[in-house]
């Protein structure tokens, strides 16, 4: 009998990468039945909104400290039990759901549980790339882990719509289940090698506290991350504010078409697909900076001002599919200006706290949008309404109109962000100013005891 080779480098984490695709395509097709059973109980955009909101928040809050844990422990193991608590979350809900007692609240529970172990997932997959594929490649590997979740986009709303009817959210929910297994299996499969130590990782070392802290500690060191990290900050702001009643601006102008929902997400994921395709076989601009800030220009124009100005299924899929192409890029230059210059010992401390940084305005922005939607910007944008004749001509009046021009607006505010990043040369030049990690001097070899 053959000796079972186990996957290293690229292959091996293409193999993860796409039991990862698996695993997101059933927590995406559970998380869009469920969104369309909470807007069915409510027929508020607010229900949607908190959906967000307490997944972020409890992901934002424990962040920190689970980028201290990865750093500290096996990064595998570390995947997996952020696999293994969201399956958790997945069955009490699957269960609660069978017993006929699921309620609103319940998955707003959910969501905050999911968020919590989520706060492992991303330190520990993104150092993950560090140090199972060479640097070369990193923007390649960020791309498959881009086409992973781009690929279950395509899929994940139009079988959810298709499926939501005859197997209800109890059926959706068992394949969430199933697909976790797959992720879980994939992860057994490969070796993700631990990272050596540097000079930022023995000062990194101490308590718990103190190393959560150490990730805040070396970003605000250095200019050009923090300033990375600033414009994704307020990028997120305004994207997040249009972007989480986004949903219920398509459902309240199709008369709760949830076959419209899909299409427009389906096209989401395809425009993603081909973004993650074309990111992990270019690589991506050769200044990194350029796939960021451009990024966030485009994005915004295409991710909410177009799909505000839209009134129909096929612009706003349009919208989706160019804004989508374009998120991989820029996502994906990003991290690989930051996998080439942190060390990879200390990565799951400093992105957890850049993660923090870029999202720490996130649930606030959530926890506003849906009140902000329901009580004032819909009934401006109603026929007669204070904005109505302002604003009816560019974006319609009627249901949806006023989260409409939020869309209009976050979209303009979020292309300024990309435009100004231009502007700091600590932003601008931050690929230059930076040396990268294998260029660092190595640490002093500790003194001999005498």
């Amino acid at each position: 009998m053959r000796n079972f080779r186990v996957p290293t480098g690229l292959p091996g984490f293409t193999l993860v990468a796409s039991g990862q695709l698996v695993s997101i395509l059933g927590s995406e097709m559970s998380q869009f039945g469920l969104m369309l059973w909470a807007y069915e109980q409510t027929g508020l955009a607010t229900s949607l909104a908190l959906l967000g909101f307490f997944h972020f928040l409890t992901l934002i809050m424990v962040s920190p400290f689970a980028g201290a844990l990865v750093d500290r422990s096996n990064r595998k193991r570390m995947m997996m039990l952020s696999d293994l608590g969201s399956a958790f979350a997945t069955l009490v809900v699957y269960g609660l759901y069978l017993g006929g007692s699921l309620q609103i609240w319940h998955l707003y529970l959910a969501a905050a549980i999911t968020g919590a172990f989520q706060a492992f997932q991303w330190p520990a997959f993104s150092a993950a790339i560090s140090t199972m594929v060479p640097k070369e490649q990193y923007a390649r590997a960020n791309g498959l882990m881009a086409l992973s979740e781009s690929v279950a986009g395509i899929g994940a709303p139009i079988l959810a719509a298709l499926l939501y009817s005859p197997i209800g959210i109890g059926g959706l929910l068992a394949i969430d289940l199933a697909s976790f297994l797959v992720a879980l299996g994939a992860l057994l499969a490969v070796k993700v090698p631990q990272p050596r130590q540097s000079a930022a990782g023995l000062e990194g070392r101490g308590n718990l506290l103190q190393e959560a802290a150490y990730g805040f500690r070396y970003i605000f060191a250095r200019p050009s991350l923090l300033g990375l990290q600033t414009t994704f900050l307020l990028l997120n702001l305004f994207a997040t504010f249009g972007q989480s009643v986004l949903p219920a601006m398509v459902l309240s102008r199709t008369a709760n078409d949830e076959t419209a929902l899909g299409i427009v997400r389906t096209a989401a994921g395809i425009g993603g697909v081909l973004g993650g395709l074309l990111l992990s076989t270019w690589g991506g601009p050769r200044r990194k900076v350029h796939g960021v800030l451009l990024g966030m220009v485009l994005s915004s124009l295409f991710g909410s001002l177009l799909m505000g100005l839209g009134q129909g299924v096929a612009l706003w899929a349009f919208a989706s599919f160019v804004a989508l192409m374009i998120i991989p890029i820029l996502n994906g230059s990003n991290q690989a200006i930051w996998q080439a210059k942190v060390p990879p010992d200390v990565q799951g401390k400093v992105f957890s706290a850049r993660r923090m940084i870029a999202w720490v305005a996130n649930p606030l922005a959530m926890l506003l949008a849906g009140p902000v939607a329901d009580k004032l910007m819909t009934p401006a944008m109603m026929p007669g309404g204070a904005l109505a004749g302002t604003f009816g001509g560019l974006v319609g009046t009627g249901p949806g109109a006023g989260i409409a021009l939020m869309l209009v607006f976050t979209g303009i505010l979020g292309a300024l962000v990309g435009l100004g990043g231009y502007l700091f040369p600590a932003v601008r030049d931050a690929e230059t100013l930076l040396p990268d990690h294998d260029q660092a001097p190595p640490p002093e070899p500790a003194a001999p005891v005498l």
